[in-house]
């Protein structure tokens, strides 16, 4: 079976992400336990997620800095999931929001990353 077709309807989508982090097993606890995420390791300073639509990876070798891409994840219910976040040790660093087309709250990972949650309007 050729995967060409599939790769076509890829081009110019994201298909990867990497997110510095300064510890591995923090990155897989905070992220498995919010997000439910899973994980693969490729040695002690990368290893792979998979988020069941979208995958990237954890490095060790980049320095976490603030003002990189914002990536933006989606929540059916975002007081839950800004719980999910305190719980495993985020912390909120925006507070939920009104957008046209939604409401979203920013939070930094244990490592720094700063990301954010977003779902429609009620």
């Amino acid at each position: 079976m050729s995967t060409a077709p599939q790769q076509a309807e890829q081009h110019h989508r994201i298909d990867y992400i990497e997110l510095p982090v300064k510890d591995i097993a923090e990155a897989k606890r905070f992220y498995g336990a919010v997000f439910g995420w899973r994980f693969e390791d490729y040695g002690p300073d990368y290893t792979s997620f998979m988020d069941g639509r979208l995958n990237g990876g954890f490095d060790k070798e980049r320095e976490v800095s603030k003002g990189g891409a914002l990536l933006v994840l989606y929540s059916k219910d975002l007081d839950a999931t800004l719980a999910k976040v305190r719980e495993a040790g985020g912390r909120i660093v925006k507070d939920t929001f009104s957008f046209p087309g939604g409401k979203r709250f920013h939070f930094t990972d244990p490592t720094g990353n700063e990301l954010a949650v977003w779902t429609e309007p009620s």
